[in-house]
C-alpha cells in the first residue's frame, strides 16, 4: 500500500495488481477524485494517507476518506451515525453497514453537482469532532445457536464460564458454531470447544 498521499492520485492505492496501470480505478476517476480532494482541503481538513487512501482529519479525528472503484468513487464518513443527512444523499456501503455513510459519485453524479452538500456535511462532521461528540456505541445482539443454548442450559458450570467471557469471545463461539451445517456437527464442536470456554478463552485462542 502507498504511504505518500500524492501516489494515490498519480498511481492508485497499491492494494491490487492494477496499481500504476491504466486499469487502476484511481486513474479512471482522476478528475473527480481531484475535485473531491480540493473540496476536502478547502474545507480546512488535514490530508493524510491511511489504509492506502486519502484520509481527512480535524481536531484529531478521522472525518472522511476517499475511495475509487470501477463503477465510481466515493467519500465515506467516519462517525456517520451523527450526520443528519437532510438531502438524503448518504448511502450504505453494503448490507451489513449499520448506517448510511458515503456519498457516491459516477458518470451522472459529479462532485460539482454536490459540492454544496459535501461542504455542509464535512463542516457538520468537523463540528462534532471539535466538540468531542461521538456516536453512541451500539452492541449488536448476540444470537447463539440452539445447540449451544441447550448445552449451556444443561451444564451450569459451562454456562457460568461462557457468560463470564468477554463479548468478543462469546461472539467467536457463535460464529464457530453457526457455520456448522448440521446440529450433530455443532454438538460435536461444542464438545471440542468446552475446555476453551472453561479456560476463559475464545474459540480461536490457543
Amino acid at each position: 500500500m502507498i504511504t505518500d498521499v500524492e501516489d494515490y492520485f498519480a498511481k492508485g492505492c497499491g492494494r491490487c495488481d492494477r496499481f500504476a496501470t491504466p486499469a487502476c480505478s484511481a486513474r479512471a476517476w482522476a478528475q473527480g477524485l481531484g475535485d473531491l480532494r480540493r473540496l476536502c482541503r478547502d474545507t480546512g481538513l488535514v490530508e493524510t494517507v491511511k489504509w492506502g487512501h486519502p484520509c481527512y482529519m480535524h481536531a484529531g479525528r478521522n472525518i472522511a476518506i476517499i475511495g475509487a472503484f470501477r463503477d465510481g468513487f466515493r467519500l465515506s464518513f467516519f462517525d456517520a451515525a451523527l450526520l443528519k443527512d437532510p438531502e438524503g444523499v448518504l448511502e450504505r456501503q453494503g448490507p451489513n453497514t449499520r448506517h448510511p455513510d458515503m456519498i457516491r459519485f459516477d458518470r451522472t453524479r459529479s462532485v460539482a453537482d454536490r459540492e454544496t452538500v459535501v461542504r455542509t456535511y464535512l463542516r457538520e462532521a468537523m463540528g462534532y469532532a471539535e466538540k468531542g461528540i461521538k456516536p453512541l456505541r451500539e452492541e449488536a445482539a448476540l444470537e447463539l445457536p440452539d445447540e449451544l443454548i441447550a448445552a449451556l442450559d444443561g451444564d451450569p458450570g459451562l454456562a457460568e464460564a461462557f457468560h463470564a467471557l468477554t463479548p468478543g469471545r462469546q461472539r467467536s463461539y457463535a460464529i464457530a458454531l453457526g457455520s456448522a451445517k448440521t446440529a450433530a456437527t455443532s454438538i460435536a464442536r461444542i464438545a471440542k470447544l468446552r475446555s476453551r470456554i472453561l479456560a476463559g478463552k475464545g474459540a480461536l485462542e490457543r
